[in-house]
């Protein structure tokens, strides 16, 4: 009982320190009742921010863990969802900014799950190199290391990892296989697409990521680590409305790829603003 006060006061202290630098992001943030979107993932994310659980037949995953106040929303979701938060056994953060990772430390206290990053961002995470979206109150430990080209094996479920800098030099993303009805279809999580960073090499390094997922064939589904980019919650409502013999309104390969393109169009035009500004 004292360790459940100790970790909600944590989450509260956590709020109100980095509510003094992200104050509308915190105020404005809404959760967000969990919904099914294949018979292995879940949405546990809020209004702003993904988060995802991935279920296998030997335990969960966790995508993403979002920050603050919102660790808790995430384990009241996994419960209104019939699962054991206990049982979550691995949190990927897709990279290092707060809104990404900050919940990580919580929940890794809670469930002794282990929090796979890449290198470059948890150099952010344990505030080693300067970012101005790092967490302000929390320092990640050290814990998984991904490359590129790793994997991950769960039970009856493997998660392929892609290093795809550009929104942070690290970037984590990662293709795994989602299901419904006996029926597998090919997920991908492109881990960040903000154009919120500056330099002409780390833009070019954005469209070489760009340009490396639109030659990944099979994708299907677009798991965005923001609701907005993959209209996940348009989509939601679809599903929730969709009758008996229609497809899953989240499998959608071609809206993928035009996704992509676009991405790749306003990585273009950026890269000519920062050629544009006068050398420092």
């Amino acid at each position: 009982m004292k360790k459940t006060i100790l970790l909600l006061l944590t989450i509260c202290c956590a709020y109100f320190s980095v509510n003094a630098q992200f104050g509308a992001y915190y105020d404005s943030a809404k959760t967000v009742k969990p919904f099914k979107i294949f018979d292995n993932l879940y949405y546990v994310g809020n209004e702003p921010v993904s988060a995802y659980l991935l279920t296998t037949n030997d335990g969960l995953i966790l995508i993403d863990a979002l920050y603050g106040k919102f660790p808790a929303h995430i384990l009241e979701a996994v419960r209104e969802l019939g699962f054991d938060p206990m049982k979550i056994k691995y949190i990927l953060c897709t990279h290092g900014h707060f809104d990404h990772c900050e919940g990580a430390d919580t929940l890794k206290k809670i469930t002794h799950a282990r929090i796979g990053m890449t290198e470059a961002d948890w150099q952010i995470a344990e505030g080693k190199v300067k970012n101005d979206y790092a967490s302000v109150n929390t320092r990640l430990t050290r814990d998984w290391v991904i490359h590129d080209g790793d994997s991950l094996k769960l039970g009856n479920t493997i998660i392929k990892f892609y290093v795809t800098p550009g929104h942070t030099m690290g970037v984590l993303s990662m293709a795994f296989p989602v299901r419904e009805n006996n029926k597998n279809y090919q997920a991908f999580s492109f881990g960040g697409v903000g154009l919120n960073f500056t330099g002409v090499h780390q833009t070019e390094l954005y469209l070489q990521s760009v340009e490396r997922i639109q030659k990944m064939n099979g994708i299907e589904v677009n798991v965005s680590n923001h609701p907005q980019p993959g209209k996940i919650f348009q989509r939601a409502a679809k599903l929730k409305m969709r009758q008996p013999g229609e497809p899953n309104p989240f499998v959608a390969p071609d809206d993928f790829q035009i996704w992509l393109k676009d991405l790749h169009e306003q990585a273009e035009k950026k890269l000519a603003e920062e050629k544009a500004k006068p050398a420092s």
